[in-house]
Formats: C-alpha cells, sequence, structure tokens
C-alpha cells in the first residue's frame, strides 16, 4: 500500500494529433479521421500512464476541445465575443456567449470515459468542468424569451447528467474542476461572486448521494496555460475557507507552485472537513524543469505534518495542456513529471509507514 496518487487531467497532444487538429479546422480531413487519430493518442496516453506507475490513468482530455468548453463544442447559440480571462503574460483566452436557448450540453464527458475504460487496465478518473465556468456563458444583459433562471435550471440538468454519466460509466473518480476559484475573488475581492460559484456548484452536488459524493471530487489551482496562470497573485487564504463549503469527498489542491506551501498546508488543515481526503500537488507542470522523485517525497513529507496520512493524497498541481493549442510543456516533460510524482510518493509512504 502506498498513498493514492492521481493525475489531473490533460497531457499534451501528440505532435499527429495537433497537425490533424489542424487539418480538421482546415477541412483538410473529416471528423472521423480526426476521431481515430484522438483514440490513437488516448491509447497512447493510458499506456504510458500506466508504464509509470500511474494507479490511476485518465484520457488526458486528448479529444477535448479544452477542459472548458468541451460541453458546448457545436452549439449553435453560441457568438465568439464572451468573457475574457487575463493570464499574467499578457495572453488572455475566451469564452463564447450564449445567445439563445434552451442552453444543453452537446457532449457529455461519459463519452470521453467509455473510450479510456476500452484501452486502460486500471481504473480511470474522468475530469469533468464546474457549472459554475458555464454560468459564465450567459451574458450580463441577459437574452430576450430565455431568462437567466431557466438558464440555470438547464445548465444544472446538463451538469448533473455529465457527473452522472461518468458514475454510472463506472468512473474511480470524477474530478470537477474549479480553476475560476481564486479567479472569481481576482474579479470581485469582496468574494460575492465566489460564494455565488460556491452555491451554485453545491446546488449540482446536492443531487447526489453521501455516497456518490464520496466519488465525486474537487480540482483547484490558479488556472495554469502557456505556462502562466491568472490568479497565482490571489491569497489562498481567502479562497480555502470557502473552498471547504463544497459538498464534494475529496480535493485536489495546487500547491507544488506555491510560494509558501507551509502556510497553505496549515490553512488546509485548520479548513478541511474530519472526513474530506487531500491531494496535494508536488509537481508543478508551469515549472520546464522535472521534478526528482526525492524532491516529490519530501513534498509529501512536508504535507503529512499537517494531514493525517489516512486522509492525504498526491497530484499534479494542474492539467498539462488543458486548452488543446497549448504546447508550452513537452508530452515527454509530462511524462516524467508524473513518474517522479508517483515514485516520490512511494518513497514518502514508504518513510510514512503506510
Amino acid at each position: 500500500m502506498t498513498l493514492p496518487t492521481e493525475p489531473i487531467g490533460s497531457i499534451p497532444r501528440p505532435a499527429e494529433l495537433l497537425s490533424a487538429l489542424a487539418d480538421q479546422a482546415a477541412g483538410r480531413i473529416t471528423d472521423e479521421e480526426l476521431a481515430t487519430v484522438q483514440e490513437k493518442a488516448v491509447r497512447d496516453t493510458i499506456e504510458r500512464l500506466e508504464a509509470a506507475g500511474s494507479p490511476v490513468v485518465t484520457d488526458g482530455e486528448q479529444a477535448k476541445p479544452s477542459f472548458a468548453t468541451y460541453p458546448v463544442a457545436g452549439l449553435e447559440q453560441l457568438a465568439p465575443d464572451g468573457a475574457v480571462v487575463p493570464f499574467a503574460d499578457g495572453h488572455t483566452r475566451q469564452l463564447p456567449r450564449l445567445t439563445g436557448g434552451p442552453f444543453h450540453y452537446t457532449r457529455h464527458a461519459a463519452d470521453y470515459l467509455r473510450t479510456a475504460r476500452r484501452f486502460a487496465r486500471r481504473p480511470v478518473k474522468q475530469a469533468v468542468i464546474a457549472p459554475s465556468v458555464l454560468s459564465l456563458l450567459y451574458p450580463a444583459d441577459g437574452i430576450d424569451g430565455y431568462p437567466r433562471e431557466r438558464f440555470v435550471d438547464d445548465l444544472l440538468a446538463g451538469a448533473e447528467a455529465d457527473i452522472r454519466g461518468c458514475l454510472d460509466e463506472g468512473a474511480h473518480r470524477v474530478q470537477i474542476d474549479f480553476t475560476e476559484g481564486r479567479l472569481a475573488l481576482k474579479l470581485d475581492p469582496s468574494g460575492g461572486l465566489l460564494d455565488a460559484f460556491i452555491d451554485l456548484n453545491n446546488t449540482l452536488l446536492d443531487r447526489f448521494s453521501a455516497d456518490e459524493r464520496s466519488r465525486i471530487g474537487v480540482h483547484t489551482c490558479p488556472g495554469g496555460d502557456q505556462d502562466s496562470t491568472h490568479s497565482a497573485d490571489v491569497d489562498y487564504a481567502e479562497l480555502l475557507p470557502r473552498l471547504f463549503r463544497l459538498r464534494a469527498g475529496s480535493f485536489f489542491l495546487q500547491l507544488a507552485g506555491e510560494s509558501d506551501p507551509e502556510r497553505v498546508l496549515a490553512c488546509v488543515a485548520h479548513h478541511a472537513a474530519p472526513e474530506h481526503q487531500i491531494f496535494v500537488g508536488v509537481t508543478d507542470p508551469i515549472d520546464p524543469v522535472v521534478e526528482t522523485p526525492e524532491q516529490v517525497r519530501d513534498r509529501v513529507l512536508q504535507a503529512a505534518r499537517h494531514i493525517p496520512v489516512d486522509r492525504l493524497g498526491t497530484c499534479d498541481d494542474c492539467g498539462f495542456a488543458p486548452f488543446a493549442d497549448d504546447t508550452s510543456t513537452s508530452r515527454e516533460v509530462a511524462f516524467a513529471k508524473i513518474a517522479a510524482r508517483v515514485e516520490g510518493t512511494a518513497l514518502a509512504s514508504e518513510q510514512l509507514g503506510v
């Protein structure tokens, strides 16, 4: 037995897949031909995760256009000029804007999970996007004939189906990506926006039984895209007390990239509930330097001084390529960091007597 360790989600796409995405966008290959290349990338991703010793695998989000927008890919009632997310290095990402209703998911995460389980020999987790992110698609000035209340009902129905489909399909765990937590505090330091996000996500979580919620986790980080972040300057201490109000069974916390992890861990220990399983980030996807297993071991041992070992696990800080066009981290570096996480967690487990 060792401490549990899990990937977060996205893995950089291989060059063949990146080329196929460009070809499909330009009309040079069909959707079916792209799907064949995506499936090949999923299989390779899972095989390499298993070869690295990962006890839990993912599909690496190889077939998702992005971690955030997969549920609305191809939805007709969208305009491209939605909310803009600025990153520290000056680049931005822009969400689409909903132009009409009713809102519905065009793709569910269980589709990705079903493909992954065909190739996996180990448990498969599935990442899904939080409804709080998708709530930003609704314009501030409203939509004639489609009030926000009806949109929220439709959004929650889609999000529930997204998670429930993964649970029914046998997911080891369903991870809700909530990277907008710290960003909400940056946009609204009063905490009002974050509180609204928490309430919306809890409305979703309340639709599941306690046993189901034990298989649902929440991931938070300050955004990781093209080796930059959107909200790393927001104090974790402002987020964590509210984050642990989410009625999920486990939490995946970015930590390796923090300047003062000891302070963050103390805050986690103070605010996390006794039933929460805490996975701490021990590898930093933004740092091009691959961690050694010994560095990972030491980060785990540091966390174990604050979190009981029976509630402790490890993860990567965030996904390595949450957007399909992010090539800032190589596929080789990502798998090397994952291997270091697995080996370092095992070293710490041995020292802790787990």
